[in-house]
């Protein structure tokens, strides 16, 4: 019953897909497609085929980049979070700036960066983690308001301290909103490690789009794209099992109770 399920959810796409693909590769065939303005999806293939070593060099690098920015980026979020709900007067002092700091194009960003702090790593670790922390942040935010208001007085009621209530009530509560935000932010953290290196890198996917595109490769362009979708597809699938997995182990754990004690 449960495989007949997930054949319905899959089929549709999957068909969709090769459907589309099929149209292209007739369309650059039969329409006299210069293949590099559209190349057909087999000389993508083989293209794909033939660079495979370097790509995936060149993945590990992205890959290398965009965790470490992931990482700082997920800790900031999740500490701004926290400071802006715990303290509200610097919630709505800073709130506006924040809102405003994701408003600033990365291609105007990203030079201003290499500008001040050089062309190595510490640029493109401030970018990522510029771009990374926002949707954990406010999609964090979001969540530790929300906890139970019922929990909330029964743990004032008892004498709880501020830090009782945020560990055992408020931090709990907001861990979907945190794993909504984580599952944006992994997909925002490739396409910005390819922005910072099409801004100035020696390897890495967004160094190898830069060298094919002034070559006109188009083939080859068009098959760094789909390794770049491949791995943002990967980081969100790999988001969505960790969120299960953390909800499911929150089932065997014991909810805050009437005869608790904080």
């Amino acid at each position: 019953m449960a495989n007949k399920a997930a054949w319905r959810r899959v089929w549709p796409p999957s068909a969709a897909f090769v459907i589309f693909v099929a149209i292209w590769q007739a369309a650059c065939r039969y329409g006299k497609v210069d293949p590099w303005i559209l190349p057909a999806p087999s000389a993508i293939a083989m293209r794909l085929k033939d660079d495979s070593g370097l790509l995936l060099g060149h993945l590990g690098a992205t890959l290398r980049l965009a965790m470490s920015g992931l990482a700082i980026g997920v800790a900031a979020g999740v500490a701004v979070a926290v400071v802006l709900h715990v303290l509200p007067f610097v919630r709505s002092a800073l709130s506006p700036f924040v809102i405003a700091s994701q408003n600033v194009p990365l291609i105007a960003l990203g030079p201003l960066l290499m500008i001040w702090f050089g062309f190595g790593l510490t640029p493109k670790l401030i970018l990522l983690t510029l771009v990374c922390f926002f949707p954990v942040a406010w999609s964090m935010l979001a969540g530790l308001g929300r906890a139970e208001p019922h929990l909330r007085e029964y743990l004032a009621m008892i004498g709880a301290s501020r830090w009782d209530v945020l560990r055992r009530l408020e931090l709990p509560a907001s861990l979907p909103y945190l794993f909504s935000g984580l599952k944006i932010t992994v997909t925002y953290s490739v396409t910005t490690a390819i922005v910072a290196e099409w801004l100035g890198a020696s390897k890495g996917i967004g160094y190898y789009l830069v060298l094919k595109f002034k070559g006109y490769d188009t083939s080859a362009v068009f098959g760094a794209v789909i390794c770049i979708v491949l791995l943002c597809l990967i980081l969100y699938g790999m988001a969505a099992l960790l969120e299960r997995w953390v909800v499911q182990s929150r089932l065997h754990t014991r909810p805050v109770k009437g005869g608790d004690r904080p």
